[in-house]
């Protein structure tokens, strides 16, 4: 049995009941500092309330100054209190400075913002506002110059932030405007918002903005609007829609955002149109040839500094593209990916990769797009040059496959182009594609880094039927079953095509193995006028002529291409040539004599001139050598009889066959041989020699 202390036994009956327990002393103390605490705070909440909260404005704008390391003020009025439950805030001349590295004073300010917040929200979870009111508020976002932070970040660490938006249930934003700089893209753009209305945390209708700017040195308007009927603003999604319009394109985009300020990682459909893709480009800084009127269409998604162009479809000039695009924003260039697929092209379109303008070619021809572009007359390689310094600003890493060319005279079909530029040097490798069931492989250096770039060529022929490949320039494929096969190696510099070759160094060189050629073929390059006519009669021009072996080579010194050697053996003759072009002026010299291996009657046996320039080549069939033989001839028909004439056209058949092991081993002139192995002389040597024209210098150049 318990027993119960003394002092309680002798208290009186009344007063054993109000003695507390410590467990009662401790509850007691408890509630009671629960109870003064709500009484210090209901006196704070009822002062505030009383009192609006305003003398709070100074330590307002020392306290989050402090917090954002920034200047804050408030040249109004300030309110900051309980309304009851929901903290009210309202402050009149708001503003907050930029960091002082900005280009503007102050990131935000305003000429009055009115909100309701939800308190716990500013401890827990993403802040949240039950309404807000917002006049002629200015957002100036801001990059850094080195990118390592944004004027969003309140933080004295290094790294920007993502832009945060909180949630708002009810709002009115009106005269609302967003400046957004970012020195790395080069990028500045000014928006206008209409004013903006939501009511139980929907916008009824839209919200619509206008702005104007520069990217990369390029003006651009914009319009567009935030799509969100019965769509919260905050936690719903909002269709976007914006069209822009820089350097005569046209920029359509659309797209659904999980929130209203927020496109990290969205798909966006984009379309892009305007009358030259180069001028799309540009304005990122990226060069690439010209094109005609184009239309694109693709998704983009933006993770980080990378822009990705997937699903992309669309055209340019007459021909087809497909694939993705990469732009990586990284410093200290950008970085472009592309794989890209085309299933026909027109070769107009691909005129832009040597210097054309392809607008120009479809409309006035080659001639007219090699003078717009400072060739001289009567020329046609282009003078456009390289923009070095773009290409000096960005790397990229192109594949690209065509399925078919549209092409009149030479098919192409199957390119397959691998393209690389990495620190200022282009690559074209490899670059294959089919021509004429032959196949042709390259391998093209740009080195922009040297002044003037120094391009390297090499393209490598694989056998090719000659008919078909001939076919567009009229010589007829049936009866015809030579093939031929080649390599072109040039080393040269300057920034245009033009330039590069005109003082190019190397050789050129395509072989001819066994086949056959119509015969009017071979009687017209041997002006064996007897036989033609006869084989015309009797109707057998078709009658193949055997091809045992041929050779057309040049070697190639500051742009002058020297015969080096032509040397082409038939069954019935024997055709060598002498003289050359040039690269510089695009002049032809050649001279082509052919020797017949049997008697033929009326053979003018004399050389055939290919002469002029590029543009407009000529073919001499009277040249000295005949005139002379024709004087022979009348000299004989006064001093004889007329038959006698005929003597000086008599080809007796003497041509000295030609060894094929040299010429199938493409070796120079001073390698080849008869089939007696005795030198020849009567072919190009590699040297300036004299062509067609007889001209004291080879080609204006030596």
């Amino acid at each position: 049995m318990t027993e119960i202390p003394a002092a309680t036994a002798n208290a009186p009956e009344g007063d054993r009941a109000t003695v507390e327990t410590p467990a009662q002393r401790r509850w007691r103390i408890v509630r009671n500092v629960l109870l003064a605490i709500l009484a210090v705070l209901f006196a704070i909440w009822l002062v505030l309330y009383i009192t609006k909260g305003r003398f709070l404005k100074p330590a307002f704008e020392r306290v989050v100054g402090s917090l954002t390391h920034r200047t804050v003020g408030v040249r109004g009025d300030f309110q900051l209190f309980f309304d009851p439950f929901q903290i009210k805030f309202l402050a009149e001349g708001l503003t907050i400075s930029n960091p002082s590295w900005a280009s503007k004073p102050n990131l935000f300010e305003t000429k009055k913002v009115d909100t309701r917040i939800a308190p716990l929200s500013l401890l827990f979870g993403k802040r949240r506002l039950y309404f807000l009111d917002l006049a002629d508020g200015a957002v100036d976002l801001e990059w850094s110059p080195d990118h390592s932070t944004n004027s969003w970040t309140f933080s004295q660490t290094k790294g920007g932030k993502p832009l945060a938006f909180p949630t708002i249930d009810r709002a009115t934003l009106a005269g609302t405007t967003v400046r957004y700089r970012d020195t790395r893209m080069r990028l500045l753009a000014d928006l206008t918002f209409a004013t903006i209305k939501s009511t139980d945390a929907k916008i009824g209708d839209k919200v619509d903005f206008t702005g104007n700017g520069v990217v990369r040195d390029t003006p651009f308007t914009l319009s567009g609007a935030l799509l969100s009927p019965d769509q919260t603003v905050a936690r719903g999604a909002n269709t976007l829609t914006m069209t822009a319009h820089a350097a005569h394109n046209v920029i359509d985009v659309a797209g659904t955002l999980p929130s209203l300020a927020e496109i990290e990682k969205v798909p966006l459909d984009v379309t892009a149109r305007g009358r030259n893709m180069a001028e799309l480009l540009h304005i990122i800084g990226v060069t690439i040839p010209q094109s005609r009127t184009y239309v694109l269409k693709a998704q983009l998604v933006k993770t980080g500094t990378t822009y990705a162009f997937t699903h992309l479809r669309g055209r340019f000039g007459a021909s087809d593209l497909a694939g993705r695009f990469t732009v990586e924003n990284i410093a200290p260039r950008i970085h472009i990916a592309a794989t890209l697929a085309s299933k026909k092209v027109d070769i107009i379109d691909l005129a832009p990769f040597i210097g054309y303008n392809p607008d120009l070619i479809a409309a006035k021809g080659v001639q007219a797009a090699a003078a717009a572009t400072g060739a001289a007359p009567a020329r046609l390689l282009p003078d456009a040059s390289l923009d070095i310094a773009a290409l000096h600003a960005f790397d990229a890493d192109l594949k690209w496959t065509v399925g078919t060319v549209r092409s009149k005279n030479v098919p192409v079909s199957n390119i397959d182009l691998t393209l690389a530029l990495k620190d200022s040097v282009l690559k074209l490798s490899p670059l294959t594609f089919s021509m004429a069931r032959g196949n042709v492989a390259s391998d093209i250096i740009l080195d922009t880094r040297r002044r003037p770039t120094q391009a390297s060529y090499d393209i490598r022929l694989a056998s090719t039927p000659m008919g078909r490949l001939l076919a567009g320039f009229g010589v007829a494929e049936a009866g015809t079953t030579g093939t031929i096969k080649g390599r072109i190696q040039l080393v040269g510099s300057g920034d245009s095509l033009h330039d590069s070759l005109a003082n190019a160094n190397g050789r050129i060189a395509f072989v001819m193995p066994a086949g056959s050629f119509w015969t009017r073929n071979v009687q017209l390059s041997e002006l064996d006028i007897g036989t033609f006519v006869q084989k015309m009669f009797q109707d057998k021009l078709k009658e193949p002529v055997r091809i045992n072996c041929g050779l057309v080579a040049f070697t190639v010194r500051k742009g002058a291409a020297a015969a080096d050697p032509i040397l082409i053996d038939t069954s019935k003759n024997v055709i060598a040539a002498t003289g050359g072009f040039s690269f510089g002026t695009e002049a032809l010299d050649l001279a082509f004599r052919a020797d017949g291996k049997k008697f033929s009657l009326l053979s003018a046996q004399s050389p055939v001139g290919l002469n002029g320039h590029f543009a407009k080549p000529r073919i001499s069939v009277i040249s000295p050598d005949l005139i002379g033989r024709a004087g022979t001839g009348l000299g004989l028909a006064l001093l004889a009889t007329p038959p006698a004439a005929l003597l000086a056209f008599i080809d007796v058949g003497d041509a000295k066959a030609a060894a094929c092991a040299p010429i199938l081993a493409a070796k120079p002139a001073a390698a080849q041989r008869t089939t007696k192995g005795k030198p020849r002389d009567d072919v190009g040597n590699g040297t300036p020699e004299q062509g067609a024209g007889k001209r004291k210098k080879f080609l204006g150049i030596f």
